[in-house]
C-alpha cells in the first residue's frame, strides 16, 4: 500500500467553524478511516499541525481531537518543508497577509471564505498564488449538503423543465446574550472587524447560484443593522456595526433564459420553514424546495388547483402533494468531501475548480450588494 503523507498547516482552527467542520468533522474523520482512498493500493493521509494565538486553546484541542502537534509559531512551520499545505480559518481580515505569506513560502493554499472583503484584495490573491506557482482552494461546503445535491440532480434530469424563479430563506435567532448566551462570535457584527451578513453570506449564495442555475449578472440588496447592541466573550456590552440581514434580489442567465432570484438573509428571524436554509425553485415542469439535508419535489401533473376564497377554510394542505427525494447516494460531511477533493488536486493533480478566484467571485457579490444598499439601485455584476 502506497500511502502519500501531506503536511498540513490549519491556522485558525481553535475557532466554532475551524475546530467543528474543518478539524474534528473533515481532517480527524480522514485519518480515521485510514486516509483518502485513491484506488486498492493507494491512499493519502493528512498530517496536521494546529497553529493559533491561544496556547491554552491549542493544547485542549490537542487533546480533543489526538493531533499531538501545535504552535504559536506561524513562521516555524511556514518554513517546514514537511507542510505541503496552509489552510486559513482565521477571522477575514487577518486572511490575506498570512495567504501570502504561504504562497510565498511555496504552500499550497486552501481557506475560509470570505478570502477578503474587498473584491481587489481578493482578486489580488488569486493572481499571488498563480504567481508563485501554487495550487489553491477556497471552501465552498453548500455545494455538497444533502439537500442541494438532490436538487441538483433533479434540475439535471430536467424534472423541473425551464426554471424561472429561486426564492432562497436563510437564517435563525442570534441571541443578543443580554440574557441567552449569543451562539455566533461577537466580530460577526463589528464592519471594522470583517463582519457583517453581506460579506458572509453572500459569497455562499454566490457559488450555490452560479453552480445551480447559471452566473448571477445583477443584484440589488437591501441591508439593515436591526439588533444595536450585542454582548460579547467578555460579558461586555458593544455597538453593532455591521448589517445582521440582507434583502436580496438577483438575476441570473439560466441555460433556458432569465431566473429571478429573491433571497432573504437574517440573523434576526425566527425560524418556521423546513430549515434554516431554504430553496424554493419554480419551473413549468415542477416545483422543488430543499432545506440542509432534503428536497421536495412537485410535478405539474400533481400540482393543486387552488380558489381563492378567504371566508372558508382552506381545504387544501399544500403539504401534501410533494414527495420526498429519498437518499440515492451516501452523503459525508460537506467539508470532509471537499477536503478530499483538495487532498487529491494537490497531490494527483486532478481538477479543481473552486480556486481562489471563485472564491473572489463571491466577494465581489457580496462588495456588489453593500454598494446597491448605499446607492439604492441595481448593479450588473462584471465578469472576473
Amino acid at each position: 500500500m502506497k500511502t502519500h503523507k501531506v503536511g498540513i498547516i490549519m491556522n485558525g482552527v481553535t475557532g466554532r467553524m475551524g475546530t467543528n467542520q474543518h478539524l474534528m468533522r473533515s481532517i480527524v474523520e480522514i485519518i480515521k478511516q485510514g486516509g483518502v482512498w485513491v484506488n486498492p493500493e493507494e491512499t493519502i493521509m493528512p498530517v496536521p499541525i494546529l497553529v493559533g494565538r491561544n496556547e491554552t486553546k491549542l493544547r485542549d484541542l490537542s487533546v480533543r481531537s489526538g493531533i499531538e502537534r501545535w504552535t504559536t509559531d506561524l513562521d516555524s512551520v511556514m518554513s517546514d518543508p514537511d507542510f505541503e499545505i496552509y489552510f486559513d480559518a482565521q477571522s477575514t481580515l487577518r486572511r490575506a497577509d498570512a495567504v501570502k505569506a504561504a504562497a510565498t513560502a511555496g504552500k499550497h493554499v486552501y481557506c475560509e471564505k470570505p478570502t477578503a472583503v474587498d473584491t481587489q484584495t481578493a482578486v489580488e490573491l488569486h493572481r499571488f498564488c498563480e504567481d508563485k506557482g501554487v495550487k489553491s482552494g477556497v471552501v465552498q461546503d453548500k455545494l455538497w449538503l444533502p439537500g442541494l445535491v438532490k436538487l441538483q440532480r433533479a434540475i439535471e434530469k430536467g424534472y423541473l423543465g425551464r426554471i424561472f424563479s429561486v426564492t432562497g430563506e436563510f437564517g435563525y435567532w442570534v441571541f443578543e446574550g443580554h440574557t441567552v448566551p449569543a451562539q455566533r462570535p461577537s466580530w460577526n457584527y463589528r464592519k471594522e472587524d470583517g463582519g457583517g451578513m453581506m460579506i458572509d453570506m453572500l459569497c455562499h449564495w454566490r457559488y450555490v447560484l452560479d453552480n445551480l442555475f447559471g452566473p448571477v449578472k445583477s443584484v440589488n440588496c437591501r441591508g439593515a443593522t436591526h439588533i444595536k447592541e450585542r454582548i460579547d466573550e467578555s460579558g461586555n456590552p458593544y455597538k453593532c456595526t455591521a448589517d445582521d440581514a440582507a434583502y436580496s434580489m438577483f438575476e441570473i442567465d439560466g441555460p433556458d433564459g432569465e431566473i429571478v432570484v429573491n433571497f432573504n438573509s437574517s440573523w434576526c428571524t425566527r425560524v418556521r420553514r423546513d430549515d434554516l436554509l431554504t430553496l424554493h425553485v419554480d419551473g413549468e415542469l415542477g416545483s422543488a424546495v430543499a432545506g440542509l439535508r432534503e428536497c421536495h419535489i412537485q410535478h405539474y401533473s400533481n400540482t393543486p388547483k387552488p380558489v381563492w376564497n378567504p371566508d372558508i377554510d382552506q381545504p387544501i394542505d399544500f403539504f401534501d402533494d410533494w414527495s420526498k427525494i429519498p437518499n440515492q447516494e451516501i452523503y459525508d460531511n460537506a467539508f470532509k468531501v471537499q477536503w478530499e477533493l483538495f487532498l487529491k488536486h494537490v497531490v494527483l493533480d486532478t481538477p479543481f475548480r473552486w480556486t481562489l478566484l471563485e472564491g473572489a467571485k463571491g466577494v465581489q457579490l457580496a462588495e456588489l450588494g453593500l454598494q446597491s444598499w448605499e446607492e439604492r439601485k441595481w448593479l450588473d455584476v462584471p465578469e472576473l
